[in-house]
């Protein structure tokens, strides 16, 4: 299989907005009610505030191409702009979505080992996210990569609040002697 890696730049917003409208919508519309998933879309993924977090120097985006395609994106955050934790010593990876063709092909992983590759290279401790409590295929899939619940936070789905895990992944630090 053969990927690619890199990281997006305002020029890849249109692109960034059509891939997170497209695969938050696959994912998540048959188990929210309508008016809820129209709400949390126009809201995350509006255009002005997804160019904000693209310019964050604190965030950072990165598209997945399998071949010539764009098959998903990862995004981290520093601690600064962090979505619950804001310790300097993680990195949260606050999206993993691939493209609903693309499921299935290990893609996830791929993106699970950058994300663990950047919080190495930054020294970080650990890397966490948040997953909703009834998404059970992310749960399993998250522990299955050695992710723990370390608690939960509320997550806003339009006016609906839902309870996402807090999971983390401790990252080996290797200390030289």
């Amino acid at each position: 299989m053969e990927y690619v890696i890199r990281e997006c730049t305002i020029n890849d917003l249109p692109l960034l907005r059509n891939i997170s409208y497209q695969t938050y919508d696959d994912t998540f519309r048959d188990m929210n009610s309508a008016s809820s998933m129209i709400a949390y879309l126009e809201q995350a993924f509006d255009i002005r505030k997804l160019r904000g977090e693209l310019t964050n120097s604190h965030s950072a985006f990165y598209f997945l191409y399998l071949g010539e395609e764009p098959a998903g994106y990862l995004k981290l955050n520093e601690y600064q702009v962090q979505t619950d934790i804001n310790d300097p010593e993680s990195l949260e990876v606050e999206r993993i979505y691939i493209i609903k063709k693309f499921q299935g092909q290990g893609l996830g992983s791929v993106l699970v080992n950058k994300a663990i590759e950047i919080a190495a290279l930054r020294g970080k401790q650990y890397i966490w996210l948040g997953v909703w409590e009834k998404n059970k295929k992310a749960i399993s899939f998250y522990t299955g990569k050695g992710f723990y619940k370390m608690g939960t936070h509320s997550f806003f789905m339009g006016e609906e609040e839902q309870t996402d895990y807090i999971m983390r992944k401790d990252l080996n630090q290797q200390t030289e002697n």
